[in-house]
């Protein structure tokens, strides 16, 4: 005991200005922007007023909105969950081949921004769809999209959520001690019958933490609705926040902030529920190895790897090659031949017009630089929580993930809130500036950037730090000397996961945006919305040619990174040895990711 408390006066000798930093973050990031909506929503004017949040939440739009908004979250998840979990299941426990190549390209269908993947789908189908044109199989002239609406959004979502429950899936299974399949064997238990009497019902708290998960994405998501339902006057609730916020300026602010309230209370019980299910009742995997791909299919395993080849055909072939055709003919509707093929849309948007390359050098720019900073600081902040906090760091990451817990378009409200009037003391309001997106980029994407390295910390040992506190060495030598040369590539790929997510992101920035401060994902809706869907096709290629590029740079990363730092390389550690011996034998257990899995993956 005596040792310990000696070691945390060593550790927490200078630790006040780390302790500091952890609050100011805290407070400016998560804290002040959820009160000033509260205080909007509950006193618009400053006085107590319920009777006016009740008739902006009651009113006909908002209550045919909310209905819209309960129904495609709802059904969307009935398609996500199955598809995610059979994901799960084929890639984590079958010796398919090519399982971290499936992996990858599973997860990057929903690292790319949802206004990306309605536009394919959006182009994908209908009488003008050029891939449809040239296969002669187009729907007659003039017939309606049958993207549109309902039934599309609820499609699209499914698809775009399903890899979400995939990430929560396969943490599950690494959660599953290998003992479990052991012994299952040694009792004679086929592989069948190891899935659904030993591990399905392990997985039963991940499988509902998931089924939650996917609701509360579908409740926030602004892109899919936006392209496929605001056309036809189908909105949801962000979508209702928007069409008031945009069309009547801040004179609306009070009702919207009772709907994005309204959003937010959803948001916020479906993600604490998740957790509190996956916390309770989840397997704990302490000393014990976990689950490997234990069903050795032998040739009966070319059925599930046409399965999985369906699947990601569907949520990512499928769409880019919608994309990539509706970019190469020169306007929309129009078959694709060798004929027509052109690549002046590209020309035209990357080099032409001076709203897109204005929008790509600002997406760069203001997601670049968030995520720089939250790189730099996602090293201090890790160690202020990890080795300063002790049980208040609980509260504290709680508290951080505020921000990413918001649905984007209600963490864009309360930025309006909070900047709307110039900052006290300073005298300048950062509204209708970068700034406020750049702002708001540090607000959402901070626990994305913060996570591997919180990972990371954890996992290094304190002796080397007690060795030199006892020589003098100050925090701030300790902190650069000894643990940032351990967390940087932790730190640089949160950094990149952050740069990801923000680079096309819409959800934000369509409230924050002003004449200059565009952003490609704000082009890329207004470039659809004016009726010039070839161009936009052709942003959305680049689009998704520079996320691919990010996660094949953080994949190359990923092995100097801590286990389960990148969703899509938790659940395939060791492929090619279990590939040759299906799970025969425990192997010896790999350093374990001890934190829980996030919401974290819906821009």
């Amino acid at each position: 005991m005596r040792r310990r408390a000696q070691s945390r006066s060593f550790l927490e000798r200078g630790g006040f200005g780390l302790l500091a930093l952890v609050a100011l973050i805290v407070v400016a990031f998560d804290v002040l922007p959820a009160l000033r909506l509260l205080w909007a929503a509950l006193l618009p004017g400053g006085v107590l007023n319920p009777d006016a949040m009740l008739a902006a939440l009651s009113s006909r739009s908002a209550a045919r909105a909310a209905q819209a908004s309960l129904e495609t979250a709802l059904l969307s998840g009935f398609l996500a969950v199955p598809l995610g979990t059979a994901m799960a299941l084929v890639l984590g426990v079958t010796d398919v081949r090519r399982r971290r190549v499936a992996s990858f390209l599973f997860v990057l269908s929903v690292m790319i921004s949802p206004q990306v993947i309605a536009l394919a789908f959006l182009h994908l189908a209908g009488p003008a769809s050029p891939i449809l044109n040239t296969l002669g199989l187009a729907p007659e002239a003039g017939s309606a999209n049958p993207m549109m609406g309902r039934g599309g959004i609820i499609l699209v979502l499914g698809l775009h959520h399903a890899p979400l429950v995939y990430v929560v899936m396969s943490a599950g299974l690494k959660r599953i001690p290998l003992a479990v399949v052991e012994a299952a064997r040694i009792d004679g238990a086929r592989p069948f019958r190891i899935l659904t009497d030993h591990v399905m019902p392990l997985l039963r708290p991940h499988l509902a933490g998931a089924a939650l998960l996917a609701f509360v994405a579908g409740i926030g998501n602004f892109g899919i609705p936006a392209l496929l339902g605001a056309p036809v006057n189908y909105l949801t609730l962000p979508v209702l926040i928007y069409r008031r916020l945009s069309s009547f300026g801040t004179d609306m602010i009070g009702d919207v902030s009772a709907l994005g309230l309204l959003v937010a209370a959803i948001a916020i019980l479906g993600v604490a529920a998740s957790q509190v299910l996956m916390r309770r009742d989840g397997v704990q995997l302490e000393d014990d190895a976990p689950l490997k791909p234990f069903w050795g299919l032998g040739r009966r395993r070319v059925a599930p790897e046409i399965f999985v080849g369906l699947v990601l055909a569907v949520t990512l072939i499928l769409p880019i090659l919608s994309l990539m055709a509706s970019a190469l003919v020169p306007s929309y509707g129009m078959a694709l031949s060798p004929a027509t093929i052109t690549l002046d849309n590209f020309v035209e948007v990357l080099a032409r017009q001076d709203v897109t390359i204005r929008a790509f050098t600002n997406s760069f720019l203001y997601a670049g630089g968030a995520a720089g900073l939250l790189a730099g600081l996602a090293v201090p902040l890790a160690y202020g929580l990890v080795r300063l906090m002790g049980r208040a760091r609980l509260l504290a990451v709680s508290l951080l993930e505020i921000a990413y817990v918001l649905p984007g378009i209600v963490l864009a409200i309360a930025c309006i809130l909070l900047f709307l009037k110039p900052l006290p003391l300073l005298g300048f309001s950062l509204y209708a500036t970068p700034w406020i997106i750049v702002f708001a980029y540090l607000a959402r994407f901070l626990p994305v950037a913060l996570k591997p390295v919180l990972a990371g910390m954890v996992q290094v040992d304190v002796a080397q730090e007690e060795a030199a506190a006892i020589d003098g060495a100050r925090l701030a030598q300790r902190l650069f000397g000894i643990v940032l040369p351990s967390l940087l590539p932790a730190a640089v790929a949160g950094g990149l996961m952050a740069f990801l997510l923000a680079f096309s992101e819409l959800t934000v920035s369509a409230l924050l945006w002003s004449a200059g401060t565009e952003t490609i994902g704000v082009v890329l809706y207004n470039l659809e919305e004016a009726g010039l869907a070839s161009q936009a096709s052709a942003v959305a290629v680049v689009i998704v040619a520079v996320v691919t590029a990010a996660m094949l740079v953080l994949d190359a990363l990923g092995r100097y990174l801590p286990a389960g730092a990148l969703p899509w390389q938790s659940a395939m550690e060791d492929e090619a040895r279990t590939n040759r011996e299906p799970a025969r034998a425990p192997a010896r257990p790999p350093v374990l990711d001890r934190l829980e899995p996030k919401a974290a993956l819906s821009p």
